[in-house]
């Protein structure tokens, strides 16, 4: 599956004209329908104006590739956090204003327990065995002050869990170390609910964030791991579209960008024949970027 080509189809290409005639030369070709323009994203020739124009350096890193399918496993882990936040906020909220009577806070609980569980057992969380759930029915036998402990605990792993689907939503850098510390605190909490009694979903929990855990910290290179941000970033730019046309442009034997000599009909018939397939894209995007054009 093309991550890239998906991406563009549902939101849209990605389209930028640098304002360096080497750059913007090797991205444009001329074809019978006018101009057209190299998506940033799947690389395709696309008859549509660049929504910005500017300097190469300050054209916008696009997610490709390897990066656009971890940006996909970033989000699924930031809804799977929210949905966690809704739980633990509605327990929060539930513990706050019916703390002095266990017995109607018990049955509220169970009450909206019933109403979120066809939507877990659509997304496989079974909430009759889960830790949370299960340290939630063990409160209600707590004393009054003891509850606004716990309402205040539950409402503070709330915010946490939202902060962490924030971070990870946008893929920012400081949710990415959010989440690992995050999930990592709540580890030997879960290895002693698994001891306490254990279950299929205990287990299959705890081991997807240990997952989680590890996949961030080597994917995304945290604490310095496989050579840190540095590495990191140097990944990303490598994927930028503008970035591989300035290394094809600068490949042993010519003397930078400008020494390429363009085949204005060439290029034409390249993007015009990228233009008109649905389905081969690899190919033409080849050609077109084998032979530049000019204006």
């Amino acid at each position: 599956m093309d991550w890239n080509r998906r991406h563009c189809a549902r939101r849209g290409h990605v389209l930028y004209e640098p304002v360096e005639p080497e750059y913007r030369d090797r991205i444009k070709a001329e074809t019978a329908l006018g101009p057209a323009w190299r998506c940033l994203r799947c690389g395709d020739f696309v008859l549509e104006t660049p929504s910005a124009s500017g300097p190469a350096t300050d054209a916008p890193v696009v997610p490709r590739g390897k990066a656009l399918r971890s940006l996909l496993i970033m989000r699924l882990l930031a809804v799977e956090r929210v949905f966690r936040f809704f739980l633990v906020g509605a327990a929060a909220y539930a513990v706050w204003r019916f703390e002095n009577s266990q017995g109607a806070l018990s049955q509220l609980f169970e009450k909206d327990l019933t109403l979120f569980k066809p939507l877990a057992t659509h997304w496989g969380y079974d909430l009759d065995h889960s830790s949370i759930v299960d340290t939630i029915r063990k409160s209600f036998n707590y004393k009054h002050s003891t509850l606004t402990v716990v309402a205040i605990l539950l409402a503070v792993y709330a915010v946490i869990e939202l902060i962490e689907a924030v971070g990870l939503w946008l893929a920012k850098r400081w949710g990415e170390y959010f989440a690992v510390v995050a999930t990592a605190a709540f580890l030997p909490i879960e290895i002693h609910e698994i001891i306490s009694k254990q279950s299929p979903f205990k287990l299959a929990t705890f081991a997807l964030n240990v997952v989680a855990v590890l996949y961030l910290l080597l994917a995304k290179r945290l604490f310095g791991l496989r050579g840190g941000r540095a590495a990191a970033e140097r990944e990303l730019h490598s994927e930028s579209l503008l970035e591989i046309e300035k290394a094809a442009g600068e490949a042993p034997g010519s003397s930078g960008p400008a020494a390429v000599e363009p085949d204005p009909p060439v290029a034409a018939e390249a993007a015009g024949a990228e233009l008109g397939r649905s389905g081969e894209g690899a190919p033409g995007r080849e050609r077109a970027a084998a032979h530049p054009s000019t204006e």
